[in-house]
């Protein structure tokens, strides 16, 4: 005997542009937009029945829709947008998860623009019909402090070769999410927190990634009153000493060798203590 567990479906990856025309002066907004429904699904999995599925091809038409109808504000008010749409226009679907990406742009003139170079930001928006809850984040935010980190005292055994060391790079390619706790000014926060997270690697010396990752979402937290957990991954980008003695050449801490596999994942999530509990879930 069989029976079927939890499942969704969707539109995944619909890239939309949407330009937004002021006279001469024209705005964009680069979306990287995924839909995932779920609800009353047995019968589309057991027997092929399609009666309460809401097609993906129709998903994606109502990313495009939406975005010439409503315009495209935060990401975060848009994903709200589209689930609210889905759970609340049809009875069998009843929850809505809408995932984006967002690719920033600078401007170079009233009509032209350059990919910026910063990290993607990034939202989750969920709506289960009752309730709804926003996670906001970024990912390939990459920074890197050129001194004042040590890694030392860790455990050692039979197959322990790593040297430990007073003064070492750390690099790190932050992926951050952060729950808000009800609706806020999704533009002003996101620009909060990532200075927040900028600002504590930054100024905390380092005695393990770990103690770095929760320095940054205590530093959020601290920040953004509006946020009541930062989950972080936080990749060790390790950087070598090159060994310089065969050339005849000393190497204090100057030339190294930027490693870029196998790498030290660090995962960890700080939470405001009290904080109301998440929906039925995080991702």
């Amino acid at each position: 005997m069989f029976v079927l567990g939890p499942n969704r479906y969707g539109k995944a990856e619909t890239r939309v542009v949407r330009v937004t025309k002021h006279g001469d002066a024209h705005h964009i907004k680069d979306l990287n937009v995924s839909t995932a429904l779920s609800g009353e699904m047995t019968e589309v999995h057991l027997s092929g029945d399609n009666a309460a599925i809401l097609a993906t091809d129709t998903q994606k038409n109502t990313v495009f829709a939406f975005a010439k109808k409503h315009g495209i504000g935060a990401a975060e008010d848009f994903a709200l947008l589209l689930a609210r749409h889905f759970v609340d226009s049809q009875p069998t679907i009843h929850h809505a998860r809408v995932a984006i990406d967002e690719y920033g742009w600078d401007r170079g003139g009233g009509h032209s623009f350059t990919r910026n170079g910063r990290e993607t930001r990034t939202c989750v928006a969920h709506y289960d019909g009752a309730q709804s809850w926003v996670v906001s984040g970024l990912k390939d935010l990459v920074v890197l402090n050129t001194t004042n980190s040590e890694f030392w005292g860790f455990v050692r055994d039979e197959y322990t070769t790593l040297p430990e060391t007073r003064d070492r790079i750390l690099a790190t390619a932050v992926t951050a999410t952060w729950r808000h706790h009800g609706t806020t000014d999704w533009d002003k926060s996101y620009e909060k927190a990532r200075q927040a997270l900028l600002t504590a690697f930054a100024d905390t010396y380092s005695l393990s990634l770990q103690q770095t990752l929760y320095a940054m979402g205590s530093r959020v937290l601290t920040e953004c009153p509006e946020v009541v957990e930062v989950r972080l991954e936080l990749p060790n980008k390790h950087h070598f000493l090159v060994d310089l003695a065969p050339f005849g050449l000393d190497n204090d801490g100057e030339v190294f060798f930027a490693a870029d596999r196998p790498y030290g994942l660090i995962e960890g999530a700080v939470l405001r203590e009290g904080a109301p509990a998440a929906g039925p879930a995080w991702d």
